[in-house]
């Protein structure tokens, strides 16, 4: 009974809402007529709040139809201009990070105009209702921003939208309701919301066509029942995708009490929204570490890259996730990949490891302890599990993460740990060829051996320290060290020698 009343209850809204709509529509043909007639151009009536930060907790309320609220509150038209645009409201309270932000942004960045845009009145509605008003939102910065350029002479080039979840969508229609041909100087947006916005069109979501340059941080595209918190799809020029963008290290529920011991009562709704915000503070995060910049890599999935195969920074493949990105307008869309700590700052270093097997006569799947050693610092162990296993001539790329940058690399430990299968296999082997070599165990033998490290482009290659070979027993320490390089008049011969041959 209770479920037929629910959904009796929602018909009579919907139905409420509708007939709103229809009486709101005819008002406003009508009052539209009368004011054709009348030849009166009414003033754009704003539905959102905009508030110069001054600092701390200060703000001063900018009032769109009286400019000289402006000049009152202290905003300088030297200055560039960055407007951060919240997201849906639950509890109809403006979410804390939002003033940390504006903190961050004008003590990092100095000379700079700093706008929040309050539309608590709309966010705080039932999520689809929220979503209608986004649009409105969207109307009202346009307005804000075309009054600055219209009465200050204010490029609207100057401005940053910076926008959360619904707030990114906002920024995005903001862009596309600007008349005339120049356009938004740049829009981030953190984590775009998803449900209604998955699978629309450019026009009805953010685009890379709503500024002169857009880059969105994904954070929480997990899926559940068809849907994720944060939109999935491409919106941008460059699209971040910090650890695949479906979910975020240190965002899990074990970690609760871990948030109830740092934000208090509040610390099981940060546990909830911890991975959609994780965008935010990667942001904050560009800003506050400028000696530790996240970098993020083109590849074509997450799969592929946590495979390691996506390192490369040639032709724009790579770029700085945050505030300090290289702004490069592109045709298609980017989609980059990074890992990251699970708090701040939250850089890792990224390693590509290539290993070549060769003649490898038995499929097995072995278990590597890797160590790397550098001139500033050394990894410690790093076991790695080959879990396609390896057969013939095989060359296997992986990649592995590091809180440390080692430096120029020098030396590299490895340590192969046969399966059990592999170990037993050896030991039948024994019993029935008794008259072997006792002495001699499994091996693997090795090709060639590099590292990429992804933020220098430098690819170091090894060679067995000992000039003993490149096979490895099993339970054997193995130390190989920086190749020699080759002398270039050497290359220059045997390349000359091989134009001769041919």
């Amino acid at each position: 009974m209770s479920v037929v009343k629910i959904l009796c209850l929602l018909l009579i809204t919907c139905y409420l809402s509708e007939g709103k709509k229809i009486r709101g529509s005819r008002a406003s043909v009508t009052a539209a007529v009368e004011r054709g007639i009348l030849g009166v151009k009414e003033p754009y009536v704003s539905s959102s709040v905009f508030r110069l930060f001054l600092g701390d907790e200060d703000t001063c309320t900018l009032d769109p139809l009286q400019l000289h609220t402006l000049a009152s509150c202290g905003f300088n038209s030297s200055n560039p201009l960055i407007i951060i645009t919240h997201g849906w409201s639950v509890d109809g309270m403006m979410e804390s990070w939002v003033l940390k932000m504006a903190t961050i942004l004008k003590s990092n960045l100095v000379d700079v105009n700093v706008v929040i845009t309050d539309w608590l009145s709309l966010a705080h509605q039932h999520y689809p209702i929220a979503v209608q008003g986004t649009r409105t939102v969207g109307k009202d910065i346009a307005h804000l921003l075309e009054s600055l350029q219209r009465e200050y002479q204010y490029p609207v080039r100057k401005a940053h939208l910076i926008g959360y979840s619904l707030g990114a969508h906002i920024s995005g229609f903001a862009g596309s309701f600007l008349q005339g041909s120049d356009k938004i100087g740049r829009i981030t947006g953190l984590d775009p919301a998803g449900p209604l916005f998955e699978g629309m069109s450019p026009t009805d979501r953010l685009s890379p066509d709503d500024a002169e340059f857009v880059d969105a941080i994904h954070t929480f595209t997990h899926e559940r029942l068809g849907l994720s918190v944060g939109i999935k799809q491409a919106v941008a020029h460059y699209d971040f995708y910090p650890n695949g963008g479906d979910f975020q290290p240190g965002c899990d529920f074990h970690n609760v009490y871990e948030h109830i011991s740092e934000y208090g009562i509040h610390g099981f709704g940060q546990t909830v929204k911890c991975a959609h915000e994780r965008s935010v503070h990667l942001f904050m995060d560009s800003l506050l570490n400028k000696d530790k910049q996240s970098m993020a890599y083109r590849c074509s999935d997450n799969s592929a890259f946590v495979r390691g195969i996506c390192l490369d920074c040639r032709k724009n493949r790579c770029n700085t996730l945050g505030y300090n990105i290289k702004k490069i307008r592109t045709v298609r869309s980017k989609k980059l990949y990074l890992k990251t700590r699970s708090r701040m700052p939250y850089k890792l270093y990224h390693y590509q490891f290539r290993i070549q097997f060769v003649n490898q006569t038995e499929r097995t799947k072995p278990s590597l302890t890797i160590s790397l050693q550098g001139t500033r610092d050394e990894s410690g162990d790093l076991i790695i599990t080959i879990d396609e296993g390896i057969y013939g001539n095989t060359t296997f790329t992986f990649l592995i993460t590091l809180d440390k940058d080692l430096g120029e690399l020098m030396m590299l430990k490895l340590r192969w740990e046969a399966s059990n299968l592999w170990k037993n296999m050896w030991t039948r082997m024994k019993n029935i060829f008794p008259w072997g070599n006792q002495g001699s165990k499994p091996q693997l033998m090795l090709g060639k051996i590099s590292v990429k490290a992804g933020e220098t482009q430098d690819r170091t290659s090894f060679c067995a320290m000992n000039n003993d070979g490149q096979q490895i027993e099993v339970s054997q320490d193995k130390v190989f060290v920086r190749c020699k390089k080759e002398d270039p008049t050497l290359r220059r011969r045997k390349y000359n020698r091989k134009v001769e041959m041919n």
